[in-house]
């Protein structure tokens, strides 16, 4: 549900990236905040484990044109794939307008992958969502190791309902970017449903 502030004229929209630990998620946003013009973009908040994984999550406000006059702002959460961290996550979905889950291509990853969308679809629900009834975009990322499992493997087991979905190398930025585009512009057509 995006929060909108009359005041300052913006309509302020969550975009939560989720996946299993060590999928990429971090990395996608560290990609987005170092190529974002300055002028566009907030500071980014993260917290993490002596490990360095995300802990909590990743917050970056960045500003994408106008909706009905108002500027619309997304603001990009990441949140920590290891499991002993779902009340973060649960916490984390609370008020998402779009997800985009990113999957590990990595063969020996499939497991956590098919876990973490299941733990999604069930943590979402405890917030009165439907992920086949909201944004949603597929990233299925290390697409560059040689232990990337067969695509279309992955797109009939991690999104049989034909999402918006990219190949990505987040390490190098490769489709960082046209993920972000299409959720934003799913929640922006969503928004401009209601």
């Amino acid at each position: 549900m995006p929060f909108i502030n009359y005041a300052s004229h913006e309509i302020n929209c969550k975009i939560v990236y989720y996946g299993p630990g060590l999928c990429g998620k971090t990395t996608n946003l560290q990609y987005i905040f170092a190529k974002t013009n300055p002028a566009l973009k907030g500071k980014m908040i993260s917290l993490e484990t002596e490990t360095e994984r995300t802990l909590f999550f990743d917050f970056l406000p960045l500003a994408l044109g106008q909706i009905k006059g108002f500027k619309a702002r997304f603001h990009l959460y990441t949140v920590p794939g290891q499991v002993f961290y779902d009340a973060s996550r649960r916490l984390i979905l609370r008020g998402v307008d779009g997800v985009v889950f990113v999957a590990d291509s990595q063969a020996e990853r499939y497991e956590a992958n098919l876990e973490s969308l299941e733990n999604l679809r069930e943590n979402l629900e405890q917030h009165g969502y439907d992920l086949d009834h909201m944004p949603y975009v597929v990233q299925y990322n290390k697409r560059d190791l040689p232990t990337a499992v067969d695509l279309d493997f992955l797109r009939a087991n991690l999104n049989p309902t034909n999402v918006p979905d990219y190949e990505a190398v987040a390490t190098t930025g490769h489709n960082v970017f046209p993920t972000l585009k299409a959720i934003a512009r799913q929640v922006v057509e969503d928004l401009k449903k209601r």
